[in-house]
């Protein structure tokens, strides 16, 4: 029994050192996972990875179709209740987040160039919201201009999951130079299903037998690693589970 239970933490300490490497966390991670796998697990459990999940696109989906389950235009109603009162950049912000959530990208999009057009025009979370706005709109070329300027001015952002993987959506879709490194980048900085499928999608439609092949490891990374998610985490993540698993049938 004793040895069962060693066996877990350090099966635990491995899943975390797996998250840490492609996370590109601080390599010191790891030695206090494998010199403390239990104590160093629950460290890493409440200082990285629990802020990670509570920050990451599958969390805030999941918030999203809930409230849209109860209340579905309680978002763009309260957003343009305030915008109307104070009609401020960040209340724009907001109205244009709430509206891109709920499918009018076109109303978004108005706002997010409106909001653009003043002082703030240089604001990271104005121009991520824009450049969500512009993809959903069809507008690649776009897309990859707003967030190119984004990573000017903000350097890190080109490393966080969202705007990473919307620049290698975005040059995807316009056949552009550079393609494969920002799917690359998307792939090292985020934890869940979407970038390996897309990137995977995106190999599979290239001519070298060598990207079909990455293509295929990474649709089976996704099959064998959603087995060990929780269950919100396979709801958020089944679209990608199913095209997963259909790519790998074929």
């Amino acid at each position: 029994m004793r040895i069962f239970g060693i066996s877990l933490y350090v099966i635990i300490a491995l899943f975390f050192a797996v998250h840490a490497v492609r996370t590109q966390q601080n390599m010191y991670w790891l030695l206090i996972l494998f010199l403390f796998p239990g104590l160093g697990s629950l460290v890493y459990f409440f200082v990285i990875y629990l802020p990670a999940l509570r920050q990451s696109r599958g969390a805030r989906a999941a918030t999203r179709a809930v409230s849209q389950l109860i209340d579905p235009n309680r978002a763009v109603r309260e957003a343009r209740t305030d915008f109307d009162r104070a009609p401020t950049v960040a209340h724009r912000m907001r109205l244009g987040a709430a509206l891109l959530d709920a499918g009018n990208a076109a109303e978004a999009l108005q706002h997010y160039q409106a909001a653009a057009s003043g002082p703030f025009s240089s604001d990271p979370a104005l121009l991520q919201g824009l450049a969500r706005a512009q993809f959903a709109n069809g507008n690649a070329a776009a897309t990859q201009e707003t967030l190119e300027k984004l990573f000017a001015v903000h350097p890190l952002a080109r490393q966080q999951p969202e705007p990473a993987l919307l620049y290698a959506r975005a040059l995807a879709a316009i056949g552009a130079p550079g393609t494969r490194a920002a799917f690359e980048m998307a792939l090292a900085s985020a934890s869940d299903a979407a970038p390996r499928c897309l990137y995977a999608d995106w190999l599979t439609a290239q001519s070298d037998d060598a990207d079909r092949q990455r293509a295929r490891e990474l649709y089976a990374e996704i099959v064998h690693d959603t087995r060990h998610w929780p269950r919100h985490a396979r709801e958020y993540n089944s679209e990608w589970l199913q095209r997963a698993q259909a790519a790998l049938s074929r």
